[in-house]
This record gives C-alpha cells, structure tokens and sequence, in this order.
C-alpha cells in the first residue's frame, strides 16, 4: 500500500551565533512540529502505534553538507524517520560576541518541511 501523506508543516529555525547548520535545523523541525497536532492518526485513523508512522524531514540550509542528520532525526519523537537536506535558508551579517565563540559574525537561518505519512 502506498503511504498518504497527513500533514506537511513548516518551520524555521536560526543560530545567532556560531554558523551552526545542526542547530538552527533542529529548531527549524521543533518550530514546525511545535503547531502540529496529530490527534487524527489516534482518533479518526485509530492507530494505536505511532512508531509506523513515516516522517521525512526536509531541511534547506547553507552549508548542507555540515548537516548532522542524526541531530535533526532525534527531534522527532515518533515514526520512521529520513533526513534530507539541501541548499538554502539564508545567512546575514550579525553581531559578532567573542563569548559565543569565534565564527559569530555570521547568522545562519534554516528552513524545514516536515511531512507525516500513513
């Protein structure tokens, strides 16, 4: 049986400070799942196992290939879980402050699409 997708929710995450693709993409997937509510698999599909569930993360970031999908895959408590992750989201001049660390001069945003499927 081919899987349906439920629902697609978007979010966006950023690191001020630091140039951390990881941890502006898992506050990308925390913000998109944090306005999601997934009542319906239980009340209206009746699944009682939200493990077989699909959740495919989609993360668009500069400097993908820095991604650790690992990270990204841990801030998502239920299903069967991918990371992909490509080109794009945004980085800007920002405030460099010494105590955040060196690479700090640099904003990095990163965009999420977070995909449910049954």
């Amino acid at each position: 049986m081919t899987r349906k997708r439920y629902i697609v929710e978007l979010g966006t995450g950023v690191d001020l400070h630091g140039m951390n693709v990881t941890k502006a993409a898992c506050r990308a997937v925390r913000d998109a799942i944090g306005r999601s509510c997934l009542c319906g698999l239980v009340e209206i599909l009746g699944k009682t196992e939200l493990q077989d569930i699909h959740v495919d993360i989609l993360i668009a970031c500069p400097f993908p290939d820095r991604l650790d999908s690992e990270a990204v895959e841990a801030e998502v408590p239920i299903g069967i879980k991918t990371v992909r992750a490509e080109l794009g989201g945004m980085q800007t001049a920002g405030l460099c402050v010494k105590q955040f660390g060196e690479d700090c001069d640099t904003i990095i945003v990163a965009n999420a699409a977070v995909t449910v499927s049954v």
